[in-house]
């Protein structure tokens, strides 16, 4: 690393394998899930990573460089944590299960907002006004995402877990 450039282009890469890697349990954790409102959130989160993935990739061939240049040690293990203890755990019931699932899906949601402040602030130093609206836009939505399954938990999932 050689500068401020060279660590922004290497973490738009590993922000793009986080999503990669995040992606693809969210469609697991969507199918587990039986609660509606969560299938649907987790549809949406999702669709919105794949959107994000979209935008990184974008940036990071701007700059020359190949989006999968990178591969996300952090990511690896949450996805690894959200396997074991949503997907293979097992629950007494649906409602318990269904917490599980939001708390793995905002651990992973949490690891992208820190990666994509990340990013933009590097964006803003380096005078990528534009590249820092996109990435904003995308943290943006990573928050929206993430309140919504508090939403979700706090208004009912947590309730039927506790009962059960």
């Amino acid at each position: 690393m050689n500068g401020l450039k060279d660590l922004y282009l290497d973490q738009l890469q590993d922000i793009y394998s986080a999503c990669k890697q995040s992606r693809d349990i969210t469609i697991e954790l969507e199918k587990a899930a039986t609660d509606a409102e969560l299938k649907e959130a987790l549809h949406a989160g999702h669709k919105g990573i794949s959107d994000g993935m979209d935008m990184l990739r974008g940036l990071i061939e701007g700059h020359g460089k190949d989006p999968g240049g990178e591969h996300c040690k952090g990511m690896e293990g949450l996805v690894a944590e959200a396997r074991a203890h949503a997907l293979e755990e097992d629950f007494g019931d649906d409602a318990t299960r269904d917490a599980m699932i939001v708390t793995q899906y905002q651990r992973m949601a949490h690891y992208a907002i820190a990666g994509y402040g990340c990013v933009k602030a590097f964006a803003k130093r380096l005078e990528l006004p534009d590249e820092a609206q996109k990435i904003d836009t995308h943290l943006s939505h990573t928050y929206d995402g993430d309140e919504r399954m508090t939403e979700i938990a706090t208004s009912g999932i947590n309730g039927d877990a506790r009962a059960a």
